[in-house]
C-alpha cells in the first residue's frame, strides 16, 4: 500500500476528473456517511487515532480540533478550508487543488457532517485562478452527480459548497483575518477569544482546517487511523508534503512519511544545485527561524525533531540555501516582505517589521552601525508575543534566527561595507 495520502492518484491520467477519481475509490466514505454506516463519533475517533496534526502550520490534532464543536447545537455552522497559502516557499496546497481537487471536496464534507455544518467556504489565494478553475469544475461535477447540496441522495443531510478568492493578501492566510475577508470585511486578525469554534464565520461556530488536512481524510477514513499512525512516527502520524526550493536539482512537491530524514528529503530532490555546499535550511516557510547546514542533516522532518533544533516544520516548506547566499541579502529581502504584509493593526508589528527591514537595508548597502546588532535583537524581543496575531513573531523569528547563526555576516558588512561572499554571489 502506497505511502502517499493526498498525492495517492496524481501520475494517473487527469486525476482531477470526478469519473476518475469515484473509479479509484473517490467518495467511498462519504456514500457511506450519506447510508448511516459512518457516524460523527467514529469519524472523529478515527482522526483522533489518526494523529492526523494540522498541516497549514500550527500542528493542532485535527480530531481534537473537531471535537470542539457541538454538532446537535442549534443554529447555523461552517467549515472553512484555508487555501490562501501565502506563506513564501509553500506551493503544496495548489497542487491538491489542481490535482486532487475531489479529495478536498469530499474531505470537506466529511468534516461538515462531523461537526454539524451544512455549509463550508473553500478560501484560494486569489492569484491561483488555475487551481480556482480547477477546483469551481471539481465543484460543478459533485454536484451534478448529487453529491452536494439539500437531502444528499435521500439521506437527510445538507451540504452546500463555495469557494473565495482572496485578493493576495498574506495575512488572510491567519484564520480569523480569513474569516473577515469572507465576511466583506478589511482582512486584519480578531482578538482571540472568543475562538473561531465559538465565534467564527457570521458570528456562528466554525472550524478551520488547511488543504492539506482537510483533502487527507476520506484516505485516512478509508483505511484507518491505525494505518496513517504507522506511516509516520509517534507524536507525527502520517505521510505531510514537503515543497523543496531553493538551491536543489529537482525543486517540487514531495510526499514522504513524517519522520523521514532530511538527507533523504534532499536526495529526492536531487541534491544542492551544481554540487555545492549546503549552508543553510529555512525547513517550514520563510516565517520558520533557518536551521545551518550540518544540523539540519542529522534532523527528522517531523514538528518534534525540527522544534528541538530551534524552529519550525510549519507547512513544510523546505528552502535550501548553499554557500552562495548572503543571509544578510536573504534577510533583506525575508524582512521587506513582512514589512509589507504588515496590515497595520498593531503597533509592535506595524512599526518594528519596518524598523527592521530598514535596518538591515542599511546593513546589506554598506551603511550598517555596530549598535545596529543589539538593536535588530532588541526590536525583536519587543514583537514577538506582543501582537493579536502570529504575523509579528513570523517577522521576528527569521531575524533573530539568522542573527544566532551568522551574526559574523552582518558584522563584515559593518566593518569593511561590502559582503564576505562578494566573489559568489554576484
Amino acid at each position: 500500500m502506497t505511502n502517499e495520502v493526498c498525492f495517492k492518484n496524481i501520475h494517473n491520467e487527469r486525476p482531477w476528473i470526478i469519473d476518475h477519481y469515484i473509479e479509484n475509490g473517490g467518495y467511498e466514505i462519504w456514500k457511506r456517511i450519506l447510508s448511516g454506516e459512518i457516524s460523527r463519533q467514529e469519524i472523529v475517533d478515527t482522526l483522533k487515532t489518526s494523529g492526523l496534526r494540522g498541516r497549514g502550520g500550527a500542528g493542532f490534532p485535527t480530531g481534537i480540533k473537531w471535537s470542539f464543536m457541538r454538532p446537535d447545537s442549534p443554529g447555523d455552522k461552517y467549515i472553512v478550508c484555508n487555501s490562501d497559502e501565502g506563506e513564501p516557499g509553500t506551493f503544496k496546497d495548489r497542487d491538491i487543488l489542481r490535482y486532487n481537487p475531489h479529495a478536498l471536496i469530499e474531505g470537506m464534507a466529511i468534516a461538515g457532517f462531523a461537526i454539524g455544518a451544512k455549509v463550508g467556504y473553500n478560501y484560494i489565494r486569489g492569484e491561483f485562478w488555475e487551481p480556482y478553475e480547477r477546483f469551481e469544475g471539481a465543484l460543478e461535477e459533485a454536484r451534478s452527480k448529487g453529491l452536494l447540496g439539500e437531502n444528499i441522495q435521500n439521506s437527510g443531510v445538507n451540504f452546500q459548497l463555495h469557494s473565495h478568492l482572496g485578493a493576495g493578501a498574506y495575512i488572510c492566510g491567519e484564520e480569523t483575518a480569513l474569516l473577515e475577508s469572507i465576511e466583506g470585511k478589511k482582512g486584519q486578525p480578531r482578538f482571540k477569544p472568543p475562538f473561531p469554534a465559538n465565534f467564527g464565520l457570521y458570528g456562528a461556530p466554525t472550524t478551520i482546517n488547511n488543504t492539506e488536512t482537510l483533502a487527507s481524510v476520506p484516505e485516512i477514513l478509508k483505511n484507518g487511523g491505525e494505518w496513517f499512525q504507522e506511516i509516520g512516527i509517534p507524536n507525527n502520524g502520517g505521510s505531510k508534503i514537503f515543497s523543496i526550493s531553493g538551491h536543489v536539482n529537482k525543486p517540487g512537491n514531495y510526499e514522504i512519511p513524517m519522520g523521514t530524514p532530511f538527507s533523504e528529503l534532499l536526495e529526492l530532490a536531487g541534491g544542492v544545485k551544481d554540487g555545492r555546499k549546503l549552508k543553510a535550511v529555512v525547513p517550514g516557510g520563510s516565517s520558520s527561524p533557518v536551521i545551518p547546514g550540518d544540523i539540519m542533516m542529522g534532523l527528522t522532518m517531523d514538528y518534534d525533531s525540527i522544534s528541538k533544533a530551534g524552529s519550525m516544520l510549519g507547512s513544510g516548506a523546505v528552502i535550501v540555501l548553499d554557500d552562495t547566499v548572503c543571509m544578510v541579502k536573504f534577510l533583506t529581502r525575508l524582512s521587506h516582505f513582512y514589512f509589507e504584509e504588515s496590515c497595520g493593526q498593531c503597533t509592535p508589528c506595524r512599526e518594528g517589521t519596518g524598523w527592521m527591514a530598514r535596518i538591515i537595508h542599511r546593513i546589506e548597502h554598506g551603511k550598517g552601525r555596530q549598535e545596529d546588532l543589539d538593536l535588530l535583537e532588541d526590536i525583536c524581543k519587543k514583537i514577538q508575543g506582543r501582537t493579536i496575531c502570529a504575523l509579528g513573531d513570523a517577522a521576528a523569528m527569521p531575524v533573530s534566527g539568522v542573527l544566532k547563526y551568522y551574526r559574523d555576516e552582518f558584522q563584515f558588512h559593518i566593518d569593511n561595507k561590502c559582503c564576505m561572499l562578494s566573489d559568489t554571489n554576484e
